[in-house]
């Protein structure tokens, strides 16, 4: 019997965290970086949203521009201030790409020539 006790407990508490989980993905919104317009573009940096709002951890950034002429990288801290990431980082080229921001501080560049250089580059905080 008190094993039989136990596997319900640990089921319970198995459902209890899937629940909760399942509530933070339900909040979860999703934004589309820059404007409706020009969406991902030069001087996206100046964003008001991205100054002023506060996104939480799973919310879903929609990067919008012209495949082709543009594209987004997820970057860190020291990447994103140089303009340049790894080699083995994963590039979106579709013009419609979708990311989830991660707790703490998200970077996001275009990776074309001189086009982060030039404003192409976005940080978010999400708590």
């Amino acid at each position: 019997m008190a094993v039989r006790g136990g596997s319900t407990a640990v089921v319970a508490i198995v459902l209890i965290l899937f629940l909760v989980l399942q509530r933070d993905m339900v909040d979860a919104a999703s934004y589309i970086v820059g404007d409706r317009i020009n969406g991902w573009d030069f001087n996206i940096s100046n964003w008001p949203k991205a100054k002023t709002f506060t996104f939480k951890p799973g919310d879903e950034l929609v990067f919008m521009y012209k495949p082709g002429k543009y594209d987004v990288v997820p970057v860190n801290d020291i990447e994103y201030d140089y303009c340049g990431h790894a080699l083995d980082s994963k590039v979106y080229r579709s013009g419609n790409d979708k990311i989830n921001l991660v707790d703490g501080s998200n970077y996001f560049i275009s990776d074309f020539p001189n086009q982060c250089e030039s404003g192409m580059k976005l940080r978010v905080f999400a708590k």
